[in-house]
């Protein structure tokens, strides 16, 4: 039986306006039929469902596209081995998930629909099992937090230190879970280049209502353990060659810094502008090093931005408009990070100024919980 791409979307299509009710249908089904699969998800489940959509959305919509699917299914395979997912769960899953799209899409459901779905479920549970079977490394790190930085009330730095070596990108981002909330992973982008010591950074805001964000800010000290799920992503640094640009709002610095602290080791010597904003100078909370780098590297240009404090006597606006303040960026390299808002209307303006899509790298991490 070969793929059949349209009738998966066709039928998805009717089942997204009620992603919500489906998303619970799907988990109630799952656990009814598997009681003992409830202890691998947190005990609250409103984001869990959040997320089962939007991974559905996106490996539906991508059926068109083989190589990136393949390539975001094996990553998701990979990661899900710290939930303690083996191969006999994707049987399970996959009933749950065909009853449920059998349900909400009943109006369109016919035998057609359902070996379309089967082929495609059985397609992408192998690219994943196969992915997490093939995979060395560990499915997650002990780290112990070895300092803690205050920088406001609502942003901590944590340094880590993960008791085996972590092999990862700069520019990529790991899942935490702390003692406080078992179960609960929460993604954080890491906010510097591979180091001889294997210490990674996390820059961790405070999310109203979030419970890990919370937890790291506020109640983590140093000699805690948290556990680290393997880095992912694909915001990673550019060939040599090209000048480059980088747009961070609030702690959407940490994967930019990384990616130049990467440049500046590799002895390129791109000019790098960096426009960091946050709404208040206050929360500008990383300058000081920012400072540093800069001193020590004379093609990096940091632009502190600020949009809400009119007293600010340094650069003031948006970073959309700020960014368009400057020459044209149509021959750099270019990424950006942040509050999605900022970030979408960000790579908008940056299109239409030229900038090729493949030239702007955006963090696919929401600002976590």
């Amino acid at each position: 039986m070969s793929l059949n791409p349209r009738l998966v979307k066709e039928s998805f299509a009717v089942v997204e306006p009620v992603a919500g009710k489906a998303a619970g249908y799907f988990y109630g089904r799952l656990f009814t039929h598997c009681p003992h699969m409830r202890g691998m998800f947190p005990p609250g489940m409103e984001v869990q469902r959040d997320r089962l959509f939007n991974a559905l959305t996106r490996i539906v919509w991508m059926l068109d596209s083989p190589e990136g699917l393949a390539s975001y299914l094996a990553q998701l395979g990979r990661d899900h081995r710290k939930y303690g997912v083996s191969a006999e769960h994707y049987t399970a899953v996959g009933s749950a998930l065909l009853a449920t799209i059998r349900h909400f899409a009943a109006e369109v459901w016919t035998d057609e629909v359902e070996a379309a779905w089967t082929e495609a479920y059985a397609m992408a549970a192998k690219i994943m099992i196969d992915a997490a079977a093939g995979e060395a490394a560990p499915p997650w790190w002990l780290a112990e937090v070895t300092d803690h930085e205050q920088r406001t009330r609502d942003i901590a730095v944590l340094t880590l230190r993960p008791s085996q070596p972590m092999d990862f990108a700069a520019g990529q981002y790991v899942t935490v879970q702390t003692a406080r909330w078992p179960r609960v992973w929460r993604r954080f982008s890491i906010a510097n280049a591979p180091r001889p010591d294997g210490t990674l950074r996390l820059h961790v805001r405070v999310v109203p209502g979030g419970w890990v964000s919370t937890a790291l800010v506020r109640h983590t000290r140093v000699g805690d353990q948290l556990l680290l799920g393997p880095p992912v992503g694909t915001m990673t640094p550019p060939e040599p060659g090209r000048d480059i640009l980088c747009v961070a709002g609030g702690t959407g610095l940490a994967p930019i810094k990384a990616v130049v602290e990467h440049v500046i080791a590799s002895g390129d010597r791109p000019n790098i502008h960096l426009l960091f904003g946050a709404r208040r100078a206050c929360d500008l909370y990383d300058m000081p090093d920012l400072a540093r780098m800069e001193a020590a590297f004379p093609w990096l240009r940091v632009i502190p931005v600020v949009s809400d404090d009119p007293a600010y006597d340094g650069m003031r606006g948006r970073l959309p408009d700020v960014v368009e303040r400057f020459h044209s960026w149509a021959g750099h390299e270019t990424y950006v990070c942040g509050p999605p808002a900022m970030v979408d209307e960000t790579v908008r303006r940056l299109q239409d100024s030229g900038v090729p899509p493949a030239r702007i790298h955006r963090d696919p991490v929401q600002r976590t919980t």
